[in-house]
């Protein structure tokens, strides 16, 4: 298989990949861009694009050529979305260094650092250089490239979770979430243990997915996405109105 047929590939797995995480199925993306689904189906088995198919596709799919391509370029080990004990504990350490490491998972270049956290670029460039010392961060002449995944998922005991996690909670949950863009379900019942192995590898599906929009979306520029946060969780659990009556009526 010569060069261009790899790189066609690439392209085409990196399509698939973000149709599949943006929920667009191939029946719909047919009707976005004037094709039916089996032909689709073909395009995509047979890696047979056009500039102006992908042009259609990647504008059907919300995103650019160019994000595509560099997509495609990148390494095909999946990035960690953990850290170890002491690259948290580095980070926990440091407000400044914790932010900019936030803001370079997320697609802003080196040069925006400086304005974005009010410091100077001497101040970026020592940041940088600790986040290379902690294998975070490959640092070369001309670019900075990142080791990890744009959404990290904090060691449940680490020293992140344990010097931000309450003050994250208060701040998140101080919302009544009806605002654009906002969403609040709230469900509780009695499940059985199947059900209940079911919904948390459901909420897992979850998880993963936001990863990979993170992914996707990384080398937008900052003007069109903004921060965004998701809470996932689940428990056993009664509400403690319902727990007193309990009580009451077996007293």
């Amino acid at each position: 298989m010569d060069e261009s047929t790899l790189e066609t590939a690439r392209i085409v797995r990196e399509l698939k990949r973000m149709l599949k995480a943006r929920g667009i199925t191939y029946a719909e993306l047919g009707r976005r861009i004037g094709l039916s689904e089996p032909s689709v189906k073909r395009v995509f088995s047979r890696s047979s694009l056009t500039l102006q198919r992908l042009e259609a596709i990647c504008k059907a799919a919300g995103a650019s050529v160019l994000d595509v391509i560099k997509l495609a370029g990148e390494p095909d080990d999946a990035a960690p979305d953990t850290l170890s004990w002491d690259q948290e504990a580095e980070l926990a350490a440091d407000p400044g260094l914790l932010s900019c490491f936030y803001l370079l998972i997320n697609g802003r270049k080196p040069l925006e650092l400086a304005r974005d956290l009010s410091v100077n670029e001497r101040q970026v460039r020592r940041w940088l250089a600790q986040l290379n010392k902690l294998g975070l961060v490959v640092l070369s002449s001309n670019r900075t490239r990142i080791r990890t995944a744009p959404s990290i998922a904090w060691r449940k005991d680490g020293p992140v979770r344990a010097l931000y996690e309450e003050q994250v909670r208060k701040e998140f949950l101080r919302s009544p979430f009806s605002g654009a863009g906002e969403a609040l379900q709230f469900r509780s019942a009695e499940l059985s243990e199947a059900s209940s192995q079911t919904l948390l590898k459901k909420l897992e599906r979850l998880a993963s997915d936001f990863r990979e929009l993170a992914e996707l979306d990384r080398l937008l520029p900052r003007r069109d996405k903004r921060s965004f946060a998701v809470l996932i969780a689940c428990r056993p659990w009664v509400f403690s109105m319902f727990e007193g009556f309990r009580q009451s009526a077996a007293g």
